[in-house]
């Protein structure tokens, strides 16, 4: 041990890590002058959204009447800089190379940027359906400040949806970012790409995935440990899974999915139906029809 070469054995260790095979499909190559979309100042973005679409339950509490158009002013402003600059990452993380040395980019991320915030009114009616979902869906609910402060629901909605514009515009990497932030602050695991109406709610949450190619109707609700997965994933010539195609399921108006239930595949559950817990359910379900286990005598 008291022979033992520790400044060559550290010397061997980089060569070792910087070997170009070791790096394959490992290694993103900056741009100069072009980072990765920062976390960090995601959740700076996040923290903003929620501020300007629930004033006064995130941000600075203190805002009032008087104060609110100035509170909402100076946190879109600063909303639109830090968007447009990750944005702008997004774009260049997935541009191989910038010809007119990101001059395009920075056009197309302001404009994006500025077209997102342009939605956040249609974002904030949408929510506030999600929020009387909840408050209604709720006999604990006292009112529906506690769901805006306390449900994990509606934290993770609101970075779905905001993900999901992203998405709609064409964004790289950041909706996904988003998404799974919110996955890790509350267990449920919405993917930017799903399509969900107004009036949606998640009790208790934990452990509910929503995949990509999932197309959720109005007046839905889900209880915790639901998954609307895949079924399969067919494979090309080569072996590899086929991405795009529609694989998750479509759950109509006004579906009621109770807790750890599992649909998988591209199946239809008609309006109004009801999906019992821990169910498994493969098959399309007719309108107003119920999947519930009985319970032995």
């Amino acid at each position: 041990m008291g022979n033992y070469n520790h400044s060559k054995a550290l010397t061997r260790t980089v060569e070792r890590l910087s070997e170009p095979e070791s790096l394959e499909g490992l290694f993103h190559r900056h741009t100069e002058g072009n980072p990765l979309p920062s976390g960090k100042v995601l959740e700076e973005i996040i923290e903003l959204s929620r501020s300007i679409i629930f004033p006064g339950y995130f941000g600075k509490s203190s805002v009032n009447t008087r104060t609110i158009k100035f509170h909402i002013g100076a946190n879109v402003e600063k909303l639109y800089k830090l968007l447009s600059d990750q944005i702008m990452a997004g774009l260049c993380f997935a541009c191989a190379t910038c010809p007119d040395a990101g001059v395009h980019c920075r056009e197309k991320a302001n404009d994006i940027a500025a077209r997102f915030i342009e939605r956040l009114p249609d974002i904030r009616r949408t929510l506030a359906t999600d929020v009387d979902a909840a408050y209604k869906g709720d006999p604990a609910a006292v009112n529906v400040g506690e769901i805006i402060s306390c449900y994990p629901v509606i934290k993770a909605l609101t970075n779905y949806r905001i993900a999901h514009e992203l998405h709609l515009m064409d964004v790289p990497l950041i909706p996904r970012i988003i998404t799974e932030m919110a996955h890790s602050e509350t267990g449920i695991d919405i993917h930017p790409a799903a399509t969900i109406g107004h009036h949606f709610t998640i009790d208790h949450g934990t452990g509910v995935v929503v995949g990509a190619t999932c197309i959720i109707g109005n007046n839905v609700k889900l209880y915790q440990g639901v998954t609307l997965g895949a079924k399969s994933f067919p494979l090309d010539e080569a072996g590899n899974p086929i991405k795009g195609i529609p694989r998750h399921p479509i759950l109509e108006d006004n579906v009621i999915v109770y807790s750890n239930a599992t649909i998988l595949g591209r199946i239809t559950i008609g309006e109004g139906c009801v999906v019992g817990a821990n169910m498994w359910v493969t098959e399309d379900m007719k309108a107003g029809t119920r999947r519930i286990k009985k319970l032995k005598d």
